[in-house]
């Protein structure tokens, strides 16, 4: 017997794009206006897969000094330099970045290694259980879950999106932003971190340094 469904049902809409070169993915713009706006931080933050340039002008819309780095230029107007992070040993007060997904691990010691502070990095929910061992050997202070699903498509689909007056959606999966505070003793704070400024105090003091 064929059921027919109901005419005002909403089709899902999602997708699942191709990997791009340098695993150039791109965060909503919310993502780190939220995450500043959220989380304390001292000194400048370095973003060294900057990409277009939405982590960085989160921290910039903070009030804070930025330093913006990728492996290549992808046309964001306040670029610093082009480097190969995992090539570098510069040392920065703070890192905050959404690397690429295939080397997180790379990324994300080296960046804990390099800061004075804090670093700040986008990861997918999925990994986070695979990546407990050596999550573990770090100073993780918090996890924010982002909510509502923001979307990371590539960068020409994002640049695509924007160019028609919106921002792409329908990925298929979550994502967090992990901190890193030196000095941190004892388990990670977890949080919601809402698009919209639902869920989460302007200031955690749970524990640690902050």
């Amino acid at each position: 017997m064929n059921i027919a469904e109901p005419e005002n049902r909403r089709a899902r809409v999602s997708h699942i794009w191709e990997r791009e070169e340098h695993e150039h993915y791109v965060e909503s713009a919310w993502v780190g206006r939220r995450l500043f706006q959220v989380e304390r931080f001292e000194g400048e933050v370095c973003d060294p897969c900057c990409g277009i340039g939405n982590m960085a002008e989160g921290a910039r819309a903070a009030g804070l000094e930025v330093r913006a780095f990728d492996i290549v230029d992808r046309g964001y107007e306040h670029l610093t330099g082009i480097c190969d992070f995992l090539q570098s040993r510069q040392r920065f007060s703070n890192f905050a970045t959404n690397p690429p997904f295939d080397r997180i691990r790379e990324f994300t010691e080296l960046a804990v290694r390099l800061a004075e502070r804090k670093v700040a990095v986008v990861f997918p929910v999925r990994r986070l259980n695979a990546a407990g061992a050596w999550l573990k050997a770090l100073p993780l202070a918090r996890v924010y879950f982002l909510t509502p699903r923001p979307s990371m498509p590539p960068g020409h689909v994002y640049r695509e999106a924007m160019a028609k007056g919106r921002e792409p959606s329908g990925d298929t999966k979550d994502y967090a932003i992990c901190v890193f505070t030196k000095n941190w003793e004892g388990e990670p704070v977890t949080r919601w971190l809402h698009r919209d400024g639902v869920g989460v105090s302007p200031s955690i003091t749970t524990g640690g340094q902050s």
